[in-house]
């Protein structure tokens, strides 16, 4: 079986990055681990199975450039919940910022917010 694992999202600073997604979004930190070259392999996911992100700190001005609008201003990144109108209450209490308010589709419950950086993500239900 095949899938993608893992997906690199740039960052400015480790830490501040793995308090959003563990604090106002509710992922677990899987791996934190120090390398040679003082940078770290940082895993966070939204759940036990699917993909997960490598929070990685930017390197450069040209990477720096790229943190918080790594799509060109889209919404790259879907995080599903089987419990939209609970993990909107609770990521609204813990400051996250939408960009909108619950839409009810054809698809599903959808809302769109940012993450610390300014990333934008659909927070959905999927209908059925």
């Amino acid at each position: 079986m095949r899938h993608v694992a893992l997906v690199t999202l740039v960052v400015d600073d480790y830490d501040e990055a793995i308090g959003f997604y563990t604090e106002a979004l509710g992922f677990r930190l899987v791996e934190d681990t120090p390398r040679p070259d003082g940078s770290r392999w940082v895993v966070v996911a939204p759940g036990d199975r699917g993909t997960a992100l490598l929070l990685a700190r930017a390197k450069g001005d040209e990477q720096g450039a790229r943190v918080g609008d790594q799509t060109g201003g889209r919404v790259g990144f879907f995080l599903h919940t089987d419990d939209f109108a609970h993990d909107h209450a609770r990521m609204l209490a813990a400051g996250v910022t939408f960009l909108e308010e619950p839409r009810h589709e054809p698809y599903g419950s959808v809302a769109v917010f940012q993450d610390l950086y300014g990333n934008r993500w659909d927070l959905l239900q999927p209908a059925g």
